[in-house]
This record gives C-alpha cells, structure tokens and sequence, in this order.
C-alpha cells in the first residue's frame, strides 16, 4: 500500500466569527485528549470577533507542542453545532471524503504515533510548533474507503456504548445533587466545628513509609517534591483529613481529601483532622460537601494574609452544612460512591477507546 502526504486531502477553514454571531458560550478548548473540552481562557469582555469558527465535521488543532506534555491539543467536531476557537488555532476539514474518511482521519490523530510524529516534527526555538505545512507533508497509509468504513464503524459503536454509559453516569450525579439540595430547604445548617478535632501527629522514627500529597482535585497522590526523611512528617490514618491551608489565588481550589487508604505522611504544612463523633457525621459525607463548589468559595472568602492567604482550621470549624440523620446521611454516600465507581469505569472505557485506535488502523492497513 503506497504512502500518500495527507496535504492532499485536507484544506484549511480560516473562517471569523465576523458577524459576532456566536458569544462566547461557543467558545471551547482542544485538549491533548483528542476532546473538546469546557475552555479555561478568562472571556469577560473579550470581543468575539477574531475567533475562529469550529463546524461540524472540522479539525482543529493548536501548533504549539512544546508545553503539552509531549502531545498534541486535537479535536474533531461530531455534533450539529458549530463552536468558536482562539485565532492561534488551526481549524481544517477532508476535502477528498471519496478518498478518506474525516472519522478514520481522527482514528489516525487518535493515536500515540501521531502525537510522537507531531512533536518530534515540531520546530522553534522557545515555542517549538507543528505547523500546518508539517501536517499536510505527513505521509499516510489510506486503505480502501469499505476497509476505513468497517473500522470507523467499530470505533463508533463502542463510543456510542462508552457514551450511552456516561449518560447514565450523570443521571446519578445529578440525584444524588438533587438530594443534597434537597436537604438544604429541609434542615437547617450546622458549624461542623462541634464534629471535628485537629490532629497534629508526627511521623516519629520514620514509622509510616508512605509519602503522600494532595490535589485540587481532593485525590491523595505521589508527591513532586519529596525530601530525604519522612521523620517527623505530619501523619493522616485512615479516616483523617489533610488539606493545605494556603489559597495560592482567590479562585484556587483547595487540596483537601479524606484519607480511605492505609496510613500515611504528609508536608508538614498540611493540616490534619478527623471527625470525633462519626455516629453523628459520616466522614464520606462531610467530603462530599468540601468537594461542591460552595466550600470552594467559602475558603477562599475566608482566607485571610496579603501575600500568602490561609484558610484556618477555625475557619474550617465555622463551615455550616445541613446534618441529617446517620441512615440518610449513608444512603446518599451509597448514591456518590456508586457515582464515583462507575465514573471510574467510564475512565477506564475511554482509554480502552483510546488504545484501541492503533488496534483497528493496523488492521484496516493489512488488508
């Protein structure tokens, strides 16, 4: 089967929201997960005009491959709905569909060879690119229009599966959500100061061997930095909770997790505490609550300092929530966790998605 440069087949779509037609509630992100994502620019007062239009059955894609983690920032628009772009990205779209198929191109972008190609053909000096002119000069394999067909065919029927499944997966979010905003009309809301202690335990003689730190998105993970002795490093048992009381920026959110794992240390500058009365106040409960949006707010409302803000324990003390009885409480951390399970899976088929791009691509091309 003969190489071919893709140039031949794909054209550029330099398209401006000129008219200002589309607000900024089209606007999106490309991520290195080949996916449209919810787009992380600041918008407020931003004129739409020099945005680029991203319409169904389009390609975009941004240059810059050099502070992406050794990928390439994809995607492919698959819905009615045209969205808006930065102006530094790159928008296109197949013009030969008698000889390849959009679907199968993305199957092709959809692999760890093309983010290899991609960032090993990237040129500059502080700002190394993939330019366009690099990406039409990439040479491809195209089989036979049936052969992209049957492959494209099996990619889209198990992401039509993946999300059917995630579908189901936000009903469940959006219960147990409505549960919760339920209890706020029907109980009124309690400091949880009267169900908490701070700990303050030391790793004495280096007892506890496992290091741990915290991210924003309340997971307990291997730490970036780690010093040579964890003696006399903060320990969190089973069932505490670590948070860094330092907000970097008024709208950062906190590290804060609950420990479900075996024992382990943490920075000292952590701080640790656990729930004293757990017939009264579930600890998978109170989680719950510090990972929605409004703690989120109330810490760093009530971080106080110039340079390095701190949201203090007896700040924590004063968050307020609605405490119902111990039955009610479980039964809704029965709902999150099934949430939280099958979200998990739902992880766990779109890499299996993922991996299996490379799989049919090389299969299509042995025929």
């Amino acid at each position: 089967m003969a190489k071919t440069k893709l140039g031949k087949y794909i054209a550029l779509s330099d398209l401006k929201n000129s008219d200002n037609k589309l607000d900024e509630n089209f606007v999106v992100g490309l991520s290195t997960n080949k996916e449209i994502i919810k787009t992380k620019a600041d918008l407020d007062g931003v004129n739409m005009i020099s945005y680029k239009l991203f319409p169904p059955k389009h390609f975009a894609y941004v240059a810059d491959t050099s502070r992406r983690g050794e990928k390439i920032s994809l995607a492919y628009n698959t819905i009615d709905t045209t969205y808006l772009v930065s102006s530094i990205s790159t928008v296109f779209y197949v013009k030969d569909t008698e000889e390849l198929l959009p679907d199968y191109l993305f199957m092709y972008f959809n692999r760890p060879e093309f983010d290899r190609y991609s960032r090993f053909n990237s040129w500059g000096s502080a700002r190394e690119a993939f330019t366009w002119e690099d990406l039409c000069d990439m040479e491809i394999d195209l089989p036979s229009i049936p052969e992209q067909q049957k492959v494209v065919d099996v990619y889209n029927a198990m992401l039509a599966n993946q999300k059917a499944y995630e579908t189901g997966l936000e009903d469940l979010k959006l219960t147990c959500d409505a549960y919760i905003e339920n209890l706020r009309r029907e109980i009124p809301s309690e400091s949880i100061g009267q169900y908490i202690e701070q700990r303050n335990e030391k790793n004495i003689s280096s007892q506890v061997k496992l290091a741990q730190g915290i991210n924003i998105n309340k997971q307990f993970i291997t730490p970036q930095r780690l010093g040579e002795s964890l003696n006399g490093a903060r320990v969190v048992r089973k069932g505490q909770f670590a948070y860094c009381d330092v907000m970097h920026k008024p709208d950062s959110k906190m590290p804060i997790a609950l420990r479900k794992d075996e024992n382990c240390v943490v920075s000292g500058t952590y701080k640790t505490f656990e729930i004293t009365n757990s017939k009264k106040l579930l600890p998978e409960y109170l989680m719950m609550w510090f990972e929605r949006p409004e703690f989120e707010r109330y810490a760093a409302y009530n971080s106080f300092g110039s340079a390095r803000p701190t949201f203090d324990l007896s700040e924590m003390q004063l968050f307020a929530i609605p405490i119902p009885k111990i039955e009610i409480q479980q039964a809704i951390v029965n709902i999150y966790n099934a949430y939280i399970m099958r979200k998990e899976i739902n992880e766990k088929l779109k890499a299996q998605i993922k991996n299996i791009c490379p799989i049919l691509i090389r299969g299509s091309l042995k025929k």
